[in-house]
């Protein structure tokens, strides 16, 4: 695979800092996300494409190297045959031609190798390309049916001011997550969710450290036994 082909699927693949601010900060990320999509789809063909030349490339060199050991077999038929006559510069002419086809044989085998080695990276970036696209158009429907439902939901049934401020704070933690998995592919904070869950997590946390410190002042007080 060529470097800039290369360079770009890892890029598709892993997202940049700007996709997350673009799709944060923009007022139509929807609009960003079908762009990235297309950008996807393009790149799978792009892909395709050097796929296909690299096949060609492994099939013409696997046809010259069989070409070439049984031009090289019959080769040492004929020397026996010249030696066995008697011809001996008729069988060093046949030695000094298997040795040119023995110096290209190396070469023609590490061509098949690695045309294979770029078909395999070439069928994985496709794969990573499409499990990305796969991705991101999950994300697309999850963003419109909450943007509909956010459009649709009455502001009466929010539940006062602290509910507001819950849904508010709730609303950007999700908004920033799936633009987060949507230019990286990589979930936000596995603890981030609504205040009453971020609350309740942080006890549990100080509990486990709690019961940690103890675990560790029966280890000492054992120790001193």
């Amino acid at each position: 695979m060529s470097e800039s082909l290369l360079s770009r699927v890892g890029r598709l693949v892993s997202g940049t800092a700007n996709s997350i601010v673009d799709a944060v900060e923009s007022t139509a990320p929807d609009i960003i996300m079908k762009q990235a999509i297309r950008e996807l789809d393009s790149a799978v063909e792009d892909v395709r494409a050097a796929l296909g030349k690299t096949a060609v490339k492994k099939h013409v060199a696997s046809q010259r190297l069989a070409e070439t050991n049984k031009s090289h077999e019959e080769l040492s038929e004929k020397i026996a045959i010249a030696l066995r006559a008697g011809e001996k510069e008729l069988a060093r002419a046949a030695v000094a031609r298997q040795m040119d086809l023995e110096a290209q044989i190396p070469v023609l085998e590490k061509t098949i190798a690695d045309a294979g080695d770029e078909e395999q990276e070439l069928n994985n970036s496709i794969l990573a390309l499409q499990g990305r696209k796969r991705e991101m158009s999950d994300q697309l429907d999850t963003y419109i049916a909450q943007k509909n439902a956010a459009t649709s939901q009455s502001t009466t049934t929010d539940g006062g001011a602290d509910g507001k401020l819950n849904k508010t704070v709730d609303n950007a933690n999700s908004a920033f997550d799936r633009a987060m998995k949507a230019a990286t592919g990589v979930p936000g904070a596995p603890g981030s969710g609504s205040m009453a869950d971020d609350a309740k997590l942080a006890k549990l946390d100080q509990m486990t450290r709690d019961h940690r410190v103890e675990e560790r002042l029966a280890a000492l007080e054992a120790e001193l036994e």
